[in-house]
């Protein structure tokens, strides 16, 4: 009972506003005081899945329906934002609550010969949850690091046990690889000249190369075991599942190949959806899905440069490697029968206050460090108003001769400097691919007004607009003031002979390393 109380005691200090507020607390806390344990948490994180995505968000032909319950049955954010518009530093925020540029994951991405990784100093949230007795499990792409002898695999970094790929899957040769039944060969070639891509249990090597037609159903059996055992335990528990799907080159197994309208991205989409609907019945199987928070977003925007296979940002502008809202703003849900009530909220929130709201619910203890995530636990139970007061947006190559190239405050975006990449190339929208171009005065946008990005708007003869830059100009000047930007785990360089293989001894590498 120790837990509960902890638990019960941390929401206690909400603000209660109004009679309706104290009767919905008063709700909550006789629910979770007669569960007798503290909440679980699940954590769905899809890759490169753009705001457009999902038959939620307005796809016209995804086929999503585990995703659409949850979005129908939980709170649908409109305005849901990741720290980076790339892999590694957006995961590393997740996972820490932390702006990427302080744990030191960036510029761009970790390789599979990388010599850094996420810190061992960084506290992640399985980290703040392991002395409250939660077991934890990660299944899919981990991203964060392998480094020597697999040390910053996620068993060294809070988690009891870990299925995945290392990192993304486009990272090794892909082009003899079968990505569809029968044998459809993966689409374009991946990486080259290193090792294909290996599927790791806790620390030991099972396969390699991975076999991608029956990778997800081997991620659905650990993640649906992993929460049978703990309920069976009656141990809380807390899953992350960083899937796969929907990066490039797009896989499916026979369940979900060929069974959607939009061709390969559809059927991978398809694929999540159908783990993701599996998680859920083995919640409401075990008796636990009362208690347990699931919390759905991706890590970055759309890779429009893969054109269809490559995702959509829907409304917003360009994508996957830039500070638009393309390439930034995700598809977000919050899932919690009798707890967090059907809707949409248009409060600003992000991946950053992922681990305070979660470390809040648990009634554990937040990390002894700067944090930029705010607790969003007003937001899910009550309806209520954010904490976030801005979000601000990092390039892939982050600096401090820069700083943000854009900072959002209330419903305005000031871009200070704007920036193309080519992985939102093939847009008919040259921003997505220009070179980085400084703006002084800073383009504004109103992002109810004009949520593309569209319209920037005129200082000249707007007193009140030009009162809101100057707000937003103090809040990055304080901000950046707070910023010590950590070591740079990617400048560490690489070192071919980390490339995990199977066969660490066998020649001529990397061919050779195949189990």
């Amino acid at each position: 009972m120790k837990r509960v109380t902890r638990g019960v005691s941390s929401i206690i200090s909400l603000k209660l506003h109004s009679r309706m507020d104290r009767i919905l607390l008063a709700i909550i806390l006789t629910a979770w005081t007669c569960s007798a344990s503290p909440p679980n948490f699940v954590l769905l994180f899809a890759d490169d899945l753009g705001f457009g995505d999902l038959g939620s968000y307005g796809h016209p032909s995804s086929l999503t329906p585990n995703l659409d319950r949850l979005a129908a049955g939980g709170l649908r954010f409109t305005d849901f934002y990741c720290s980076s518009p790339v892999c590694s530093p957006s995961r590393a925020s997740l996972l820490t609550g932390r702006y990427q540029t302080r744990s030191g994951i960036y510029p761009g991405v970790l390789n599979p010969s990388s010599i850094g990784g996420l810190p061992l100093s960084e506290t992640t949230i399985a980290e703040v949850l392991k002395p409250l007795g939660y077991a934890t499990a990660v299944v899919g792409k981990w991203h964060l690091g392998f480094g020597s002898k697999g040390m910053y695999l996620p068993t060294n970094q809070g988690f009891d046990q870990y299925l995945g790929i290392p990192y993304a899957h486009s990272m090794g040769p892909c082009q003899n690889l079968t990505c569809f039944p029968p044998d459809i060969k993966c689409f374009g070639t991946c990486d080259v000249d290193i090792v294909t891509v290996p599927l790791i249990h806790n620390e030991v090597i099972i396969q390699q190369p991975a076999n991608f037609l029956d990778l997800e159903r081997a991620y659905s059996d650990f993640a649906t075991n992993f929460i049978t055992t703990s309920a069976k335990k009656k141990q809380p528990f807390f899953l992350y599942y960083p899937s796969q799907h929907n990066h490039y080159p797009q896989y499916a197994g026979p369940d979900a190949a060929g069974k959607s309208l939009r061709g390969p991205f559809g059927d991978a989409l398809l694929e999540l959806d159908n783990t993701i609907g599996k998680i859920m019945t083995t919640l409401e199987k075990t008796g636990v899905i009362n208690n347990t928070l699931v919390l759905f977003t991706s890590d970055n925007g759309p890779e429009l440069m893969q054109m269809s296979r490559g995702g959509n940002a829907g409304l917003l502008k360009c994508g996957k490697g830039t500070t638009y809202e393309g390439g930034m703003r995700e598809p977000a849900i919050a899932f919690w029968p009798g707890i967090i009530s059907p809707g949409v909220t248009h409060e600003l929130a992000s991946t950053l206050d992922v681990l305070p709201t979660i470390t809040r619910l648990a009634g554990a203890k937040l990390p002894k460090v700067m944090l930029d995530g705010v607790d969003m636990t007003e937001i899910l139970v009550k309806r209520g108003k954010s904490q976030r007061e801005a979000m601000m947006f990092y390039p892939i190559d982050p600096s401090e001769k820069y700083g943000l190239f854009a900072l959002r405050l209330g419903k305005y975006k000031a871009h200070f400097y704007t920036q193309g990449y080519v992985l939102s190339g093939t847009t008919p929208d040259q921003d997505c691919t220009q070179d980085v171009k400084a703006h002084d005065p800073p383009l504004i946008f109103d992002l109810e007004l004009d949520p593309s990005e569209h319209y920037p708007l005129s200082l000249e003869g707007q007193p009140e607009l030009q009162a809101v830059l100057e707000r937003i100009k103090k809040v990055k000047k304080q901000f950046e003031a707070s910023m010590v930007f950590g070591e740079s785990q990617m400048s560490k360089g690489r070192d071919p002979s980390l490339e995990p293989c199977c066969n660490p001894d066998c020649s001529p590498k990397p061919d050779c390393c195949h189990c």
